[in-house]
C-alpha cells in the first residue's frame, strides 16, 4: 500500500493541501495530515483551522512513502524553520524517497539544497529559492522523486500527479473523470 504525509503548519494554504488529502483518500492512497506543531489544531493561512490526524512526533516515517508539502505563508517559511521536519526531509532525499511540494514550498527543498540540477516549478516570484534547479512553469513538473507544482490553481492537477506516481496515468485519467475535471 502507499503511504503518504502532508505537513501541515500555521499559515498553510488550505485549498493546496485540502484538495490533495481529498484526492488521495477518493484513490484509496493513504495520507496522513501531520501537524508540526504541538496541537493537532492547525490554522491555515485565511483562517480556517483543521485538525490534523497526528503530532509530527507521532509519524513512523519508515511506514511513509512519501513526503507532501503545501505551500502558504507563512505555513512555507514554517515548514522550513521545522528541524525535525527538514533532517526526514534529507533521508527521503539522500535514500531516493519521494517528496512533493506545492506552490512556495518546493522552496523548502531549494532552500536545503535538494534541487540542484533537478527540474521544479513553484509560485511565481519564488524561483529565486529553488537553488540550482532548472525552473519549470508547467502546472506540475517531474524529476527523479520530486514532484512539484505552481499554487492553489494546479492543486488538482498537483493531487492528480501524486495519483499517477503510485497507481499510473489511467488512474489518475479515471480520477480527474470522475472529478469532472477538464472534461
Amino acid at each position: 500500500m502507499n503511504r503518504t504525509a502532508i505537513f501541515l503548519a500555521n499559515g498553510f494554504e488550505e485549498i493546496e493541501a485540502l484538495t490533495v488529502v481529498d484526492l488521495l483518500r477518493r484513490a484509496q492512497i493513504e495520507i496522513s495530515t501531520v501537524s508540526i506543531s504541538d496541537s493537532l489544531e492547525v490554522t491555515g493561512s485565511h483562517n480556517i483551522t483543521v485538525k490534523a490526524d497526528k503530532l509530527f512526533d507521532d509519524v513512523n516515517f519508515d511506514e511513509i512513502d512519501m513526503i507532501i508539502l503545501p505551500g502558504g505563508m507563512p505555513g512555507t517559511n514554517n515548514l522550513f524553520n521545522c528541524e525535525p521536519l527538514r533532517e526526514k526531509i534529507t533521508e527521503f532525499s539522500n535514500s531516493g524517497k519521494l517528496l512533493s511540494a506545492i506552490c512556495a514550498a518546493p522552496t523548502v527543498y531549494g532552500r536545503m539544497g535538494l534541487l540542484d540540477g533537478k527540474k521544479a516549478c513553484c509560485y511565481p516570484g519564488c524561483e529565486v529559492d529553488l537553488n540550482g534547479a532548472d525552473v519549470q512553469t508547467s502546472e506540475v513538473t517531474f524529476d527523479d522523486n520530486f514532484i512539484t507544482s505552481r499554487g492553489m490553481g494546479t492543486a488538482i492537477p498537483f493531487g492528480l500527479a501524486i495519483i499517477e506516481k503510485f497507481q499510473g496515468k489511467k488512474a489518475a485519467d479515471d480520477m480527474a473523470a470522475k472529478i469532472v475535471y477538464k472534461q
